[in-house]
């Protein structure tokens, strides 16, 4: 990875600007892409790509090979022939500030059209194989997902699958010429309803009948005092070591393949995981389990070396996870919201950041840095104004914002990456996830005039201040 210090914007695509009710692979995108060039940002950080869960939530996928459908642009399936100029007119979105998640049933009949029209043309054919054939993990997924629903529905799998992965891939060699790298997100696990729990059993800790005997959460935190009973299946790490964690090296290169770098969700368990019993009440009920971090990260360095990987080391980290961290060579994560709710997290302060460390406002599960300052006590709050040399004054102010915003960009992290929301400024309303709240999360999309009124003049301006530009 080149030294070099830099900022990038954290942007999930279904928060994206467009047409069609989500956010896609489409104009939005492409816009976005050139917005970040002309603010001189190095880096666009997505969230996963796979295939959501009931409740919207990436990280508990049908797969971690998966594109969701809905991110394949209308637009681009019309210009392409696939869907007549009614059905996306049809499709056109009836709001544009949240993700039409209601509709889904009615894009899914569309892209069955559009699969439909496709498999009447020898060359969508070819590329449909030829996309199955590179990456056999995927082709498993599409082969779950037409089991899961029925009848004769693999190609329509096959097909929304290639095409989403060709547009992003076109997607990304545009951002690529302009000079922007994008970084991916992996999940740490995958659902029970998964293509790799239905097709690679062994991988995983389940009962004689199939079911988890234990399922991953985290211990109480910052966000639940409970803690978060996520409810994925664990890995058998023993039997995983027999083929070299073949597993690990094949979601590793897949995801360097769609992207220029990733961050790795949830980094901690691969020192140690929290395993909770089936069926807990609560995630307070489960324990630690050893991990082979180690041999892990040594499966993975043929395919890491030289790439940008992010290791998530967040929530309770002991020495251990320093320790591997530092074995790993990857920079870690900073939030600095956490820097000032108490003094164990000191670390999260940007006069203490270490160079090869990615810094941030907030991940997609913190508030927005407005909605955190506003629901902070009265004392807690005036330490935030105090670090920033702004004792006394009304917090609710741009200056005050711009100058935490310094205060993250001037530190010596490598790279500072800010959520959409806190260029903007917006407010609590506009969070992605509440972690432990399993509903009304992954919906809030911008609209293309909130993008195009953001400050990316400034943000230019303070990039260039600190050498990020």
């Amino acid at each position: 990875m080149e030294n070099k210090r830099s900022g990038g914007v954290l942007m999930p695509i279904f928060a994206l600007p467009g047409e069609y009710g989500v956010g896609s692979f489409g104009r939005g995108a492409m816009r976005f892409v050139q917005r970040l060039r002309e603010s001189g940002f190095r880096y666009w950080q997505v969230l996963p790509f796979c295939l959501a869960d009931e409740y919207h939530s990436p990280y508990k996928s049908y797969s971690s090979f998966s594109i969701d459908p809905w991110f394949a642009d209308i637009g681009i399936l019309s210009e392409k022939g696939l869907i007549t100029e009614q059905e996306r007119r049809g499709a056109l979105q009836r709001v544009d500030h949240t993700c039409e998640y209601g509709r889904r049933e009615e894009r899914m009949a569309l892209l069955a059209k559009a699969a439909e029209r496709a498999g009447a043309r020898a060359e969508i054919r070819a590329a449909v194989d030829e996309t199955m054939a590179r990456f056999p993990y995927l082709a498993e997924f599409c082969a779950y997902m037409a089991a899961r629903e029925g009848g004769d529905r693999l190609f329509f799998w096959q097909f929304i699958e290639s095409e989403a992965l060709s547009q992003w891939m076109a997607l990304k060699s545009y951002a690529n010429s302009l000079g922007i790298e994008i970084i991916g997100d992996l999940p740490i696990y995958v659902s029970e309803e998964s293509s790799e729990v239905a097709y690679h059993k062994e991988w995983f800790l389940l009962d004689g009948e199939g079911r988890p005997s234990a399922v991953a959460g985290v211990p109480p935190d910052y966000f639940c005092p409970d803690g978060q009973l996520w409810g994925n299946p664990l890995y058998n790490y023993a039997r995983m070591a027999e083929d070299g964690y073949a597993f690990w090296r094949e979601r590793m290169s897949y995801m360097l393949t769609l992207f220029d770098g990733v961050r790795m969700d949830h980094f901690r368990a691969l020192c140690a995981f929290w395993a909770v019993p089936a069926g807990a009440a609560s995630a307070k009920e489960g324990g630690w389990i050893e991990a082979p971090g180690r041999e892990i990260l040594d499966a993975l360095r043929p395919i890491t070396e030289g790439r940008l990987v992010i290791a998530e080391d967040l929530g309770n980290i002991t020495e251990d996870v320093v320790e591997l961290v530092k074995y790993s060579g990857f920079p870690g994560m900073r939030v600095l919201q956490f820097g000032f709710l108490s003094e164990s997290d000191r670390v999260h302060l940007p006069h203490y950041y270490g160079e090869n460390t990615v810094a941030y406002t907030g991940t997609h599960d913190n508030n927005t840095l407005l909605g955190f300052m506003f629901h902070l006590p009265a004392h807690l709050r005036e330490r935030v104004l105090a670090y920033i040399g702004r004792e006394g004054e009304d917090f609710n102010t741009r200056p005050v914002y711009e100058g935490i915003l310094r205060f993250l960009l001037c530190s010596p992290a490598r790279t500072v990456m800010l959520p959409m929301q806190d260029i903007l400024l917006f407010g609590e309303d506009t969070r992605y996830n509440t972690p432990g709240r399993p509903e009304g999360n992954w919906a809030f999309r911008f609209s293309e005039q909130q993008i195009e009124s953001a400050p990316w003049e400034r943000m230019r301006m303070l990039l260039s201040l600190y050498g990020r530009c």
